[in-house]
């Protein structure tokens, strides 16, 4: 936890963990983050099968940050550790979780070695939330339902719309406060943030982003033009000052075309801004760091602008 210390070396009051489009991970990586965010003894998450009996997760150090306002970014993408770590925090009423709902990937799985050498992976639990919450959606249904449901969810406006997300009556838990929360599959996030679709349909800018054109651009530029930005002294400074000029646009527009990729002007227009920012943040990471590059993403990411609204 070297990077939570070094934030509070330097003044942190505050803190964001970002967990959308991450997929989850180690169990103990999951607990070990938990146990810095919550006060002891807490329970953190529980593992139940059909034939495996309950196993508790616990808190069982003194964290680095129990205490001090607290956001957990999810999207739809945040699967199975990342929704272990943000059921905890909603559920003990620690943060507020902001974004849209969870993947929902609950799952305890064991391998088991076979004599031809092969193996197999068998589901014997199902992760559980402090409140009960089972974190694993329903997979009892068509094998298609289950691995389309992510696209049914897009479709019947899920991600653009709070309203289109119905949960049951069934699947009603609290929280350790008495705050209302949902069970069902995934978490549900205390303030809902939509999916920008804006650019969905932009063919430039998916062409682009395919080919990874925006990091490749500002890695060249950076270094065919050493000393660009040696009077930015830090991160801080540059995300308030440096702005991406025209003349460096129209280069990164030239290294698509020399790809055959040219926009039409609609297109172009919807994709400015976005593609701006990125160039701006990749220049970031050349010159400062990979945390200057989320730093600057950041300063236009509607999410942590929500955030910022709220005043956590």
């Amino acid at each position: 936890m070297e990077a939570l210390q070094k934030l509070k070396n330097e003044g942190m009051s505050k803190l964001i963990i970002d967990l959308r489009q991450n997929g989850g991970g180690y169990l103990n990586a999951a607990t070990d983050i938990t146990d810095e965010l919550l006060d002891q003894p807490k329970l953190m998450v529980y593992t139940k099968g059909r034939v495996y009996s309950r196993t508790d997760y616990k808190t069982r150090v003194l964290g680095q940050f129990e205490d001090g306002a607290l956001a957990i970014l999810i999207d739809e993408g945040s699967a199975s550790a990342s929704e272990i770590v943000t059921g905890a925090i909603q559920d003990w009423d620690r943060g507020i979780v902001v974004g849209r709902r969870s993947f929902g990937k609950g799952l305890v799985q064991e391998q088991y070695g076979l004599t031809d050498g092969s193996a197999l992976r068998l589901t014997v639990a199902k992760y559980y939330t402090p409140s009960g919450r089972c974190i694993q959606k329903p997979y009892n249904h068509d094998v298609d339902d289950y691995y389309n449901d992510l696209t049914d969810r897009y479709h019947n406006g899920e991600f653009t719309n709070r309203d289109s997300i119905h949960q049951k009556d069934t699947v009603k838990f609290y929280t350790s406060q008495g705050r209302l929360v949902y069970g069902g599959g995934g978490i549900m996030p205390d303030i809902f943030v939509p999916l920008d679709t804006s650019n969905n349909s932009n063919n430039f800018l998916n062409a682009v982003l395919s080919q990874g054109l925006i990091q490749q651009f500002a890695y060249g530029y950076y270094h065919d033009h050493p000393g660009m930005l040696d009077s930015y002294a830090d991160v801080s400074t540059f995300r308030k000052k440096y702005t991406v000029n025209n003349e460096i646009f129209s280069s990164f527009l030239a290294l698509a075309e020399n790809n055959k990729i040219q926009p039409k002007e609609s297109e172009l227009a919807s994709a400015r801004d976005y593609i701006l920012l990125r160039i701006k943040s990749f220049l970031a990471r050349e010159k400062f760091s990979q945390d200057a590059f989320y730093a600057v993403l950041f300063d236009e990411d509607e999410t942590v602008i929500q955030l910022s609204l709220i005043h956590i």
